[in-house]
């Protein structure tokens, strides 16, 4: 029989210790000094208690947890002589059925894993959606994991430890995330599609308005319409798909939220389609459950943020607050094609865009959930973090110009070298950067053109990135960042040029709006965790037009995005999914 919430808050401390036996591999403890903070008011909340106590309990005692687990398709499987739980996980991820070469080569990782880190490797096995890895992703995972620091992969058994015990939770109280595993899904089906080159290398691409990038529209659309039941869908002029669900009263205000479907090259399947997808999850239920809101809900795709095809970013959002650049339309691909061409090859009216801006007076504001993209919450396994402000950037690129010369003829003291003028900026970037709380500074690019082994570099071409949560904070590191530069260059004798790319400005978050996201966060039984966007979103742009406040989902693999490791599991997107319909219940409350 399944457990119930109701009933392990009120069993007695050795009853409900015995209801989460087995949780953690041969650690009770755990679940001992969880149960002590009892009541649990959700799941969530036991899980984040359970998650807390570890973490509490020191390193020494999260190495001893990760040594009482097997190894993976190790001694203890071959003797069977694994607990229930590790029996039912390694099977159903076919260890059980490895070749003889994938078995001998499980075991020599085994070995060099143990002689690297001292203890044995641990994967949850069962997956971000909970149904099970195959054999060839856990030796992928295995080999690429051989190569981390031993601080991070202590963390990284830590996390994968948290994750078998949510699932092995979820299987006690016969839970199962079903929104989150539709969510999931529909980006696994999303995926199918990728621009030609990538897709026979197995890797995610869809740039603006290739073939990929259409199909994602139709398939966005056909979802919006035969799965969710929107009461109108439409791919606009730039490709933004539109779906809205009207409320009670057709002409009442609506509550705007989406976010972009293109990807970068080679990137994951989460950036941007999440906080599509968890939307599109809120309306079906509304419609499967014939209710209404008081306002309508309009749900936007946007067909393009990254900047990927052509030099034109949120593009996307960018139509629907009137600042569609023309000249963007002459702007050519790699391919020589320009958007023009590109936009009337997809069929769309290019003569239309710029009724697309939207009205503020129509509108209540813009949401969006988004994947993190970062590690914060994956540290502090905390699936939700509430976000404060998208950080305003500022970008250049420059070149520092000396003189090329011999590298063995060229005394020391004689050299005109750009290459080590850009170094010592960069060394002053990265303390500048990291001298402000929220503030990040980025030398992301450095390069000496047709540079030599035997030549003092001549020339040094170099890219800068600053952000921060406020333009003061912003501007006042770019504006030392540039004076360092100045002086770097006349105490070298060497000169430099530097050009301005783009600027955006910070968008803190609407405070309505962000404490809504935050009581909805509450509301699943978890603490507030209130974090700002490194990262540019759609809702940056939407936030010239309309107050704003976005949700971040933790992502896997510590955060990484703008990789094909992005991930995030089902049972962090149904949280999503749930908040969000929170806040939409929240607001429709209050209207």
């Amino acid at each position: 029989m399944p457990i119930t919430l109701a009933q392990l808050n009120a069993a007695s401390a050795a009853e409900a210790l015995a209801l989460l036996d087995g949780l953690y591999e041969h650690s009770p403890w755990i679940a001992e000094r969880a149960l002590a903070r009892r009541p649990f008011t959700s799941i969530a909340h036991m899980k984040n208690v359970m998650a807390a106590v570890l973490n509490e309990a020191g390193r020494q005692a999260q190495i001893d947890l990760i040594r009482a687990h097997p190894e993976l398709a190790g001694k203890a499987m071959v003797s069977k002589t694994l607990t229930a739980e590790s029996t039912n996980e390694q099977g159903k991820a076919g260890l059980t059925d490895c070749t003889p070469e994938e078995f001998a080569h499980i075991q020599q990782m085994n070995a060099d894993y143990n002689a690297k880190f001292g203890w044995p490797f641990v994967l949850a096995v069962r997956g971000p959606r909970g149904l099970g890895l195959n054999r060839h992703e856990i030796i992928a995972t295995f080999e690429r994991r051989l190569t981390n620091h031993p601080d991070f992969e202590l963390a990284e058994c830590v996390r994968n430890i948290h994750r078998i015990a949510e699932i092995r939770l979820n299987d006690k109280f016969a839970y199962t995330p079903l929104l989150g595993q539709q969510v999931w899904d529909w980006a696994e089906r999303l995926a199918q599609f990728t621009d030609p080159g990538y897709a026979e290398l197995g890797q995610l691409t869809v740039t603006y308005l290739t073939d990929a990038h259409r199909a994602c529209a139709q398939r966005l659309s056909h979802w919006m319409r035969e799965d969710c039941g929107f009461d109108e869908v439409h791919i606009d002029a730039v490709g933004n798909v539109v779906g809205v669900y009207l409320g009670t009263d057709p002409n009442a205000k609506r509550l705007l939220t989406g976010s972009h479907y293109d990807t970068v090259r080679n990137g994951g399947k989460y950036d941007g389609r999440l906080g599509i997808l968890t939307a599109m999850a809120c309306v079906r239920e509304l419609h499967r459950a014939g209710k209404r809101l008081p306002y309508g809900f309009e749900v936007v795709g946007f067909a393009e943020e990254e900047g990927q095809r052509y030099k034109a970013t949120f593009l996307g959002s960018g139509a629907l607050t009137g600042h569609f650049d023309p000249a963007w339309l002459e702007q050519k691909d790699a391919d020589g094609v320009t958007m023009r061409q590109a936009m009337e090859h997809a069929g769309l009216c290019i003569a239309d865009i710029p009724k697309l801006a939207r009205d503020a007076a129509n509108y209540l504001g813009f949401v969006e959930v988004h994947i993190e993209q970062g590690p914060v919450l994956n540290e502090l396994n905390l699936p939700l973090g509430v976000v404060t402000s998208i950080n305003g950037s500022v970008r250049y690129v420059g070149e520092v110009l000396g003189m090329a010369s011999h590298a063995g003829t060229t005394p020391m003291d004689r050299r005109r070298d750009a290459a080590t003028a850009v170094a010592e900026l960069a060394l002053f970037v990265e303390k500048r950067g990291g001298a402000v709380p929220n503030l990040v500074a980025t030398m992301g690019m450095l390069s000496v053109p047709n540079g030599s082994i035997n030549v003092v570099p001549g020339r040094c071409q170099f890219s800068l990135d600053i952000r921060a949560t406020t333009n003061e904070v912003r501007d006042a590191c770019a504006t030392e960042v540039l004076a360092a530069l100045k002086a770097i260059c006349e105490r070298r004798g060497v000169a430099f040029k530097i050009e301005e790319t783009m600027r955006a400005a910070a968008a803190p978050s609407a405070s309505p709006w962000q404490k809504c996201w935050e009581q909805a966060v509450e509301t699943s039984g978890l603490p507030v965790f209130r974090m700002p966007s490194g990262a540019g979103h759609d809702a940056m742009k939407l936030h010239e037009l309309m107050p704003q406040a976005m949700l971040f989902v933790r992502g896997e693999n510590a955060g990484i995005s703008h990789n094909p490791l992005e991930s995030t599991t089902a049972d962090d997107m149904q949280l999503a999914v749930d908040a969000f319909a929170h806040l939409l219940n929240q607001l429709a409350a209050s209207t």
